[in-house]
């Protein structure tokens, strides 16, 4: 991982709603690997997974915000990972996507407005905010004409979130991540290629590509994501927007190459079928991260190549046909 350090001589504690998630468990290990002690927030009851010495709060449905604010009395920084959505749902009910994402948080930049927070970090998406473009790469300033609710959903609560921080002072950074993969992600949700077609290989089942090539997306291990997360809390400007992305553009069809000979190695194959464009789908997203990089030194430190056989390895070895399976039929 990438090395930043705060300043300050005193122990900061981080809190990360949605720290028990795939991005918030890898962002809780960046922030104990920089000294921070983390109170994790979430909706199960359940902190099984989260290591040793991290504090956890439930967050109950319906509780008007006490054990957010509870919370956020406790620490010095805040990290928001938690979205009740993914994209493929948002398109299901789009009217439910706004319902269950935006006054949440909303209420919760409210209650942090309030308090002494040194600097919170608001997740957004750099996979849907910008919409179709013919860029080869698309920074910050690019416009924003995302496609899909989710997208539309982001967007609106990074408004907000600018709100909040003219009127209010609220120190808060929005950064825009690109495609986040590797070990334990769970497959077949609708959000999350490179895990789905892990999952399909070890599973024998085929893999739909929709046009010959599929879409191009930019592809980062989840580990250079929590740490460009980490990068943003310590470093970067309130008031900013960053992208967190490796410049690198991949085809769908170029993953499933990359992917081809691990499988083959492992007694597997990669089954496709292509069905024709869909005309929802953004062609093409890569992200350009220079503005990160300036701002925090924070660089990609994994390759595409590296990130996968890790991510690969790691599915090969737990896998289990019938919990891939019965996420699949659920």
């Amino acid at each position: 991982m990438s090395d930043f350090h705060s300043s300050s001589p005193l122990v900061l504690t981080t809190c990360v709603i949605g720290g028990a998630g795939f991005i918030g468990r890898a962002v809780v290990d960046e922030l104990l690997t920089q000294g921070r002690r983390v109170l994790v927030v979430g909706r199960g009851t359940d902190p099984a997974t989260l290591p040793a010495g991290v504090d956890y709060l439930e967050n109950p449905p319906n509780d008007g915000g006490a054990a957010l604010q509870a919370a956020l009395t406790r620490v010095d920084e805040v990290v928001d990972l938690a979205y009740a959505t993914v994209p493929q749902t948002s398109y299901q009910d789009p009217v439910n996507d706004i319902l269950v994402n935006l006054p949440e948080a909303v209420r919760l930049f409210e209650m942090a407005s309030a308090l002494p927070i040194r600097k919170f970090v608001w997740v957004s998406s750099g996979g849907t905010v910008y919409g179709r473009t013919t860029a080869a790469s698309i920074d910050e300033s690019h416009p924003t004409q995302p496609l899909s609710p989710y997208g539309i959903t982001k967007l609106a609560i990074e408004k907000y979130a600018h709100m909040y921080f003219e009127s209010r002072g609220l120190p808060i950074v929005c950064v825009r991540p690109s495609n986040a993969f590797g070990e334990s992600q769970r497959p077949y949700i609708g959000q999350g290629f490179i895990a789905t077609a892990i999952a399909s290989v070890l599973d024998e089942r085929e893999l739909t590509l929709f046009g010959a090539q599929g879409t191009v997306r930019d592809y980062l291990h989840v580990r250079d994501v929590a740490s460009g997360i980490v990068a943003a809390l310590v470093h970067g400007r309130p008031g900013e927007i960053y992208n967190i992305g490796s410049g690198q553009g991949l085809s769908n069809r170029q993953v499933l190459d990359a992917l081809a000979p691990l499988a083959t190695a492992a007694g597997h194959e990669v089954r496709v079928v292509v069905q024709p464009s869909r005309p929802f789908d953004v062609p093409r997203n890569v992200l350009d991260y220079t503005k990160l990089h300036n701002d925090t030194g924070w660089y990609p430190s994994m390759s595409f190549p590296e990130a996968l056989q890790r991510t690969w390895a790691w599915y090969l070895s737990k896998h289990q046909h019938s919990a891939f399976s019965a996420q699949a039929k659920s």
